[in-house]
């Protein structure tokens, strides 16, 4: 701290002598008021302390209160005087204090001053840079507005005006893709024009508009030729239609063109395209059938039926055909089946075919005629949805075409006597349908609806023929003297087994209730055809015969577990009972009858019982004749049954049965009075097995 002079000094130590004075003063006229009002307070403070510790603790000791009072109260006097020294002392440090605030004072008035300044010069230069900011609005907002304005106006120049460049290759230049691109141009101006109502009243139009307009008309008749003369490349022999069309699309643009500025041109070139098109499409489809008419096998003719005798089809004074029961072709599947694995098979090359000198059935040539038809059919309407934008003109394009298929379709149909064929074809057409289906193009939709709607009923026609020719065939021209499976069996049996096999994965209800018919129509012919042979034996064996051979095919064909092959299992065993009984009453009339007229032994009476003499013949000619008469039934079965197996089969069930006729005799024989005395003479049942085994081992 700097030395203070003297003068100073004295100067200072009376101020701060007059300063304790002063502060004396005042503590003493604090004191005062304060007595009364602690007085006053007194009380209340008591009240207040009533549960303080120590208060308690000065009531407990009976100290007076005043008194107590008094001493707190001059310990602060006390107190108070000894801080007034303290701050006495401290006058000199204060005075310092004093000055120094003084001086950081005047220092602060003049910063405030200057700050003052500041201020005033700060709010002036905010006043400049406001009215910098309200300029700057103001001339963006024009630089705006000229921005837009120039953008209008030079968009306007751009759409309206004609460059040369334009105008030279509209008039002169080829059509490529450099053409295609200024008629985009060309076609935006027009539309330009014609759309904007500020445009129509601009002077500028006057000038542009009959540019424009002798352009369009310009463009129109360049197209019209162009694609004509595309149009008109198609009707060129041998010419591949599908990469004609895929070259003219990269031109559509010029169609759109047409569409939008020149609609009765457009309608024009629509027009010719179809005219076009459709005379083609129907010439190449008239000579495609034409060159398959080459290729076709004929299969049936209308006394091609189940029930007609083969000698009444006139088949014998045929040139260069079998008779009807060497070909059995007309009514079994066979190969003809692949037809449906080949479905997605391209269409025939009929020159190729007919090169190699092949024939088909007329199944093959309705598939890949059909195919042909699907295949152009969805390549001309993709194109015409491409090119045109119209699906509607495929129709009247396709109407020639499919006109000359269904003249074709209608006339061979209504000669076809092919029942297999037509199932087939049916077939076909629904896997043609589910085809389209999955490409997803609908245009055949109804043609193919009512080419099926067709073929139903010529199927149910020509079945109603097989069927009626059962019904009414002649009992007599049809019999032969032949227990063997007859031909009418093995048509029947291929055709139904043909029509079953091409059923299963369609179900149809229909097809089996005629079929149905079918199989009553051929048992009641085969039972009148057994009722041809004198002896009921024979009549049984044909029966057998016929039946096992049906059953053996429907099996051939895949059917197992059908209705009709289940039904002729069970005539069969039913049939096979009955001839049982009747090969063992041949060789065993007397033992059977004897046997079967014995009631059983809980039953039996005294009157009922059989005697030894009874008994004795019948025992010793089984005995004598037993092995030669089973040869005989092995034989007689060997030469009946064309089937070895269900011969076999057969020759089983008699031995056996026999086995069980024999048992019931001998045990008659036990129950008979003395009948041991012809122990002797029975057979034993090991020797009979033994029998029944070697004749199995020889089959």
């Amino acid at each position: 701290m700097e030395a203070v002079p003297a003068a100073e000094t004295l100067d200072g130590q009376k101020e701060r002598f007059d300063l304790g004075v002063f502060v004396g003063d005042l503590a003493l006229d604090e004191e005062v008021a304060s007595d009364d009002e602690s007085l006053e307070g007194l009380q209340q403070e008591l009240d207040d302390c009533k549960n303080d510790e120590e208060v308690a603790n000065i009531l407990a000791n009976g100290i007076k209160l005043r008194e107590y009072t008094k001493g707190v109260e001059n310990d602060i006097r006390q107190v108070e005087l000894d801080s007034i020294q303290d701050y006495i002392k401290e006058s000199e440090n204060l005075v310092l204090l004093h000055d120094q605030i003084r001086d950081c004072d005047n220092i602060l008035s003049q910063m405030e001053t200057i700050l003052t300044g500041f201020q005033t010069e700060i709010g002036s230069i905010s006043s400049e840079i406001k009215v910098l900011q309200e300029n700057s609005m103001d001339m963006g907002l024009k630089l705006k507005n000229r921005k837009a304005a120039e953008s209008k106006l030079s968009r306007f120049v751009e759409d309206i005006i004609v460059p040369p460049r334009m105008i030279d290759i509209i008039v002169d230049g080829e059509v490529n893709d450099e053409y295609m691109k200024t008629l985009e141009t060309l076609s935006k101006k027009i539309k330009f024009i014609e759309a904007d109502p500020m445009v129509k009243s601009s002077k500028a139009l006057k000038d542009v508009q009959p540019e424009v307009e002798r352009l369009r008309q310009k463009a129109v008749s360049k197209i019209f030729e162009f694609v004509i003369q595309k149009f008109y490349a198609l009707r060129k022999p041998k010419t591949n239609i599908q990469i004609l069309q895929q070259s003219v699309l990269k031109y559509k643009y010029t169609i759109i063109f047409l569409k939008e500025h020149a609609k009765e041109i457009y309608g024009e070139v629509q027009a010719a395209y179809i005219d076009t098109m459709n005379k083609v499409l129907s010439a190449h489809f008239r000579a495609y059938i034409q060159a398959l008419e080459k290729l076709q096998q004929d299969i049936a003719t209308s006394t091609d039926l189940l029930g007609v005798e083969t000698r009444s089809t006139g088949f014998l004074f045929s040139i260069g055909k079998e008779p009807l029961k060497a070909r059995s072709s007309v009514f079994a599947l066979g190969e003809r089946i692949n037809i449906l694995k080949e479905i997605d098979q391209p269409a025939l090359i009929p020159h190729i075919a007919e090169a190699k000198s092949q024939k088909y059935p007329y199944e093959v040539l309705f598939r890949s005629l059909q195919k042909l038809l699907m295949d152009t059919a969805t390549s001309e309407y993709l194109f015409s949805d491409d090119f045109f934008g119209e699906e509607s003109i495929f129709h009247d394009i396709f109407a020639g075409p499919i006109q000359v298929v269904d003249e074709h379709f209608n006339a061979v149909l209504l000669n076809c006597y092919d029942a297999i064929g037509i199932m087939l074809m049916i077939r076909i057409i629904h896997q043609h349908q589910l085809i389209m289906f999955r490409r997803r193009i609908p245009c055949l939709d109804s043609y193919l609806d009512k080419v099926n709607l067709s073929l139903w009923p010529r199927f149910k026609m020509v079945f109603d023929l097989h069927l009626n020719s059962l019904r009414n065939a002649n009992i007599k021209t049809l019999w032969e003297d032949d227990v063997h499976p007859h031909y009418v069996t093995r048509r029947y049996a291929e055709f139904t087994a043909s029509l079953v096999h091409l059923n299963v994965e369609h179900g149809d209800g229909q097809l089996d209730l005629n079929l149905e018919r079918l199989r009553m129509a051929i048992e009641d012919l085969l039972v009148k055809l057994a009722k041809m042979f004198a002896k009921p034996k024979l009549q049984t064996i044909f029966l057998i015969n016929n039946y096992d051979l049906t059953i053996a095919i429907l099996k051939e064909a895949g059917t197992e577990g059908g209705k009709t092959q289940l039904h002729f299992e069970d005539v069969l065993k039913s049939n096979i009972a009955i001839y049982v009984e009747e090969l063992l009453l041949e060789h065993f009339s007397d033992l059977i009858k004897f046997v079967k007229t014995r009631p059983a032994e809980d039953t039996a009476t005294s009157s009922d019982k059989a005697s030894v003499g009874d008994v004795e013949p019948l025992v010793k000619d089984f005995a004598s004749r037993w092995k030669a008469a089973i040869e005989l039934m092995h034989k007689d079965v060997i030469t009946s049954f064309s089937n070895f197996l269900c011969g076999m089969e057969i020759l089983k069930a008699a031995l056996t049965q026999l086995l069980l006729y024999y048992t019931r005799l001998t045990e008659c024989v036990k129950r008979i009075n003395g009948g041991s005395a012809l122990n002797k003479d029975l057979v034993s049942i090991s020797s009979i097995l033994y029998e029944i085994k070697k004749y199995s081992r020889t089959f």
